[in-house]
């Protein structure tokens, strides 16, 4: 794991977020194993595209090489890796999360509390007004988790029904 304290711009030169359940801490080139053979999971990638990705693709995306543009992170619960979780800035005041976890830790909690942790560093540190994520309709189980995390559902004619029958929720300061 990457996590070797050392710093990351958009993270405020910590070594990561900490929630009550989970910690996030800055993805790095020595997860490339972790992260492949995560991403080529069909069970991982069930809503994350629904492809498993090569091993390029994933060193590619998801070991911090987009940074600043998309800050990458691993979702750690007890000290162990259990998911990955990314944000981008989509404007001056905002921008967007994508989180999965690994078949065994979904249901635990560990997603919304990961959720909450990126909120408080996003809206709280970051000074975001406005946070949004995209996950499939039909994944009842990420929409529950992003609504205990505090997202709310953007109304259908306001944008909240997306083309590829993704739902749009939103989080707002203040809310």
């Amino acid at each position: 794991m990457s996590n070797s304290g050392g710093e990351v711009g958009a993270v405020g030169g910590g070594s990561g977020l900490d929630g009550v359940l989970t910690r996030l801490v800055p993805t790095g080139e020595d997860d490339l194993e972790l992260l492949a053979g995560w991403f080529a999971d069909p069970g991982f990638v069930e809503h994350w595209g629904g492809a498993p990705l090569s091993r390029q693709e994933v060193a590619e995306k998801y070991l911090g090489r987009r940074r600043p543009q998309v800050e990458s992170f691993l979702v750690l619960a007890a000290d162990a890796p259990v998911g990955y979780a990314q944000y981008w800035r989509a404007g001056p005041d905002g921008g967007g999360l994508d989180l999965v976890l690994v078949p065994h830790a979904r249901g635990r909690g560990l997603g919304p509390d990961a959720a909450r942790a990126l909120l408080a560093h996003l809206v709280g540190e970051s000074g975001w007004r406005r946070v949004t994520v995209d996950p499939a309709a039909a994944n009842v189980r990420a929409v529950r988790a992003w609504e205990k995390a505090g997202f709310r559902r953007v109304p259908p004619g306001g944008g909240g029904e997306l083309p590829d029958g993704g739902l749009l929720l939103e989080y707002r300061r203040g809310w």
